[in-house]
């Protein structure tokens, strides 16, 4: 018997291979098409609408139907296609809202985690117009006639200093409380980094420069030195400057008093 090799199959002409891969190609996007067109009317289904916000947190300024209100009519898409950053967006624009938190709820609830701003201090602004400063030093818009404390300090400094302005205020605090010459209404800081207080008994301490504990530490010699002033004048205090090198300026009320400035000492 005559055994014969097998003969390899014949291949395909260069046409007809390009045909093969133009037609699996075709056939493979028409698949892909027919399942985005498929996918795209799943998410457009009726079912996947947002029903319902659940708001959790913080909602002490606002109630939840307040919230709500403000903030649904700027939410686009449904429970599968909402952007949830321009949500978290929506929601961080209303009134007193400082950081809000979004999250799914399948399969079409959405909960909103809330943190409102908590008024620490007012900030003064330039055309008059007073805003508020939180606990975190920032700030924000909001109606000053809804703080229910009414002797918040006002902060007044360049744009973007509220946070170590309000650092500041919180440690001058406690430094001046011993005073007794009223609590601090006003904290000023120039463009050139000269800080001011003004109390609400209508005295005013110019402390001047220099860093945080510079400035603490010049105010605590201060207070430290005024109760044998008042004592020995028995007159309240109108003014300080406490910028000398070697001391500082008081004025009474009714009385002006130059003590321990050395002559020709330089102001801060």
């Amino acid at each position: 018997m005559r055994a014969y090799a097998a003969q390899p199959p014949l291949a395909l002409p260069p046409d007809v291979r390009l045909m093969q891969a133009t037609a699996n190609a075709v056939f493979l996007a028409a698949g892909l098409a027919v399942c985005a067109a498929g996918v795209a009317w799943v998410m457009r289904l009726p079912v996947f609408n947002v029903k319902a916000i659940r708001i959790e947190g913080d909602v002490a300024r606002n109630s939840a139907s307040t919230i709500r209100a403000n903030a649904a009519p700027k939410l686009a898409g449904n429970f599968l296609t909402l952007d949830l950053q321009r949500t978290r967006e929506a929601f961080e624009a209303v009134p007193w809202v400082r950081h809000a938190v979004v999250k799914r709820v399948w399969p079409n609830r959405l909960a909103v985690q809330l943190e409102e701003h908590r008024p620490v201090a007012l900030w003064a602004d330039e055309d008059g117009n007073d805003r508020l400063v939180n606990n975190f030093g920032e700030v924000f818009e909001a109606n000053t006639g809804d703080v229910d404390d009414a002797g918040l300090a006002t902060l007044s400094g360049p744009e973007g200093t509220s946070a170590q302005m309000l650092a500041m205020l919180q440690r001058l605090q406690p430094l001046l409380a011993p005073l007794q010459a009223g609590e601090i209404e006003r904290l000023t800081l120039s463009a050139r980094g000269s800080w001011q207080v003004s109390l609400d008994n209508g005295a005013v301490v110019e402390l001047g420069r220099g860093s945080e504990a510079e400035v603490a530490e010049r105010t605590r010699r201060f207070v430290a030195t005024m109760p044998r002033v008042l004592a020995t004048y028995q007159r309240p205090l109108a003014s300080a400057d406490l910028r000398h090198t070697d001391g500082f300026a008081v004025r009474l009320q009714g009385l002006g008093t130059a003590p321990p400035p050395a002559p020709g000492a330089k102001k801060r």
